[in-house]
């Protein structure tokens, strides 16, 4: 069950009768609306998985998907969250450099370009769509788990300023997943290409880091 409450950020009044819907990352699907209840909550019976919640079909939450979410607006005209995955401010400029090996990948009507691994040259190229079609030219469909896991490893960064390690990693998706799939191995294998620290950290439009495998 995935519960959204809608309110008030100063006086915490929940915004009844407004109407919600989840799109989810996986297949790009978006479910019909339902209207938040007296206590302002929205109820959908899925499986937890990673997405977007739209409240009166502005995006206001892109995340994991799981119980409750609380989303707070200072006015119910607010803008929407328009960022499909920060940090894109923070993490921008290029990292060319005379004689680089470079290449490109296609992405919403131009070419973003990358280094010769698929590092993206400029980090403030990212984009969904850049992680889509990276990801379909290093032979991967992108489920609800790899979606979960570059936007962990986005947000992390956004928070610290560094890349995540494959142990930030293990203990973030041990707790969230169990310990079959918070592991090493699970975490490979949805990334075989370098592991989730080189073919994830890739994907999720961050540098390389040291001791990458």
């Amino acid at each position: 069950m995935i519960a959204v409450r809608v309110c008030m950020k100063v006086t915490n009044e929940p915004l009844k009768r407004t109407p919600v819907a989840l799109q989810i990352d996986a297949d790009g699907t978006q479910t019909e609306q339902v209207l938040t209840d007296r206590a302002g909550v929205a109820r959908f019976d899925r499986s937890p998985t990673s997405g977007k919640v739209l409240v009166s079909g502005v995006e206001r939450f892109h995340g994991r998907l799981d119980g409750d979410i609380l989303i707070g607006l200072w006015s119910i005209t607010e803008p929407g969250d328009e960022s499909a995955g920060a940090p894109d401010r923070a993490l921008t400029g290029s990292t060319a450099y005379p004689g680089m090996a470079t290449s490109s990948v296609f992405v919403d009507d131009r070419d973003v370009l990358t280094d010769a691994e698929g590092y993206l040259v400029d980090p403030g190229d990212w984009s969904e769509g850049f992680a889509k079609a990276q990801a379909l030219r290093e032979g991967i469909a992108l489920g609800d788990e790899h979606w979960e896991l570059i936007r962990f490893l986005r947000a992390h960064y956004a928070k610290h300023g560094a890349q995540a390690s494959v142990r930030d990693m293990i203990r973030h998706f041990r707790a969230h997943w169990g310990p079959a799939k918070g592991s090493s191995r699970y975490l490979h294998n949805l990334f075989p290409r370098g592991g989730p620290q080189k073919q994830g950290n890739r994907l999720a439009g961050l540098l390389r880091t040291k001791g990458e495998h």
